[in-house]
């Protein structure tokens, strides 16, 4: 279900987003200095907009919670277990955009509602349009890259270990990036 901004909601285009040329990617404080770095390898989602009116951009995503990967299993593993996303009991994040603001060229916040492990809280994405192309076998294709952060805490992932010298082991603000790359649906085609 999507939201309909107020402004350009005429001939709005739906691209659904290819998971094989996209990403879904994080990172967080390790140690509280340096940072581990992850991705989730399954996900869906879709892209709604009118041409050349960045102001009627929408989104959604779903995302599974299952696929994600930092490249260490017994990490992997306890990031799926109750101490922090409860894949077992909300095996979904999803984000549902609520409007459009701050354009500015091809950049713009895309605000939306984040929800992980049942909690669903604002967020702003800043967004960076990158355009639309036709792919080599006709399909109109977008793209956009967006970031944010959120408080891990907020949303009900709350484990940590405090260190000996000071500190924790698991920082709580999470960068969260986006790189999304969109097939307009009336046009997939496989590749």
């Amino acid at each position: 279900m999507f939201v309909e901004n107020t402004s350009a909601v005429v001939d709005l285009q739906t691209y659904i987003v290819d998971a094989a040329h996209s990403q879904v990617r994080f990172s967080v404080r390790h140690l509280g200095f340096s940072k581990v770095r992850g991705q989730f390898n399954s996900f869906d989602g879709t892209v709604r907009m009118s041409a050349n009116e960045l102001d009627s951009l929408q989104a959604a995503a779903s995302v599974d919670i299952a696929s994600i990967t930092t490249g260490d299993d017994k990490r992997d593993a306890h990031l799926r277990s109750d101490d922090f996303f409860d894949a077992e009991n909300h095996p979904s994040l999803t984000f549902e955009s609520t409007g459009v603001r701050d354009i500015s060229g091809t950049s713009c916040i895309l605000d939306g509602q984040l929800t992980i492990r049942g909690t669903t809280k604002p967020v702003a994405l800043e967004t960076e349009w990158l355009g639309e192309v036709t792919d080599p076998w006709g399909g109109a294709r977008v793209a956009l890259e967006a970031t944010t952060t959120i408080n891990r805490k907020e949303f009900g992932l709350n484990w940590n270990q405090m260190l000996e010298a000071g500190g924790v082991l698991v920082g709580e603000n999470v960068e969260i990036t986006l790189e999304i790359q969109a097939v307009r649906q009336d046009e997939r085609e496989e590749s």
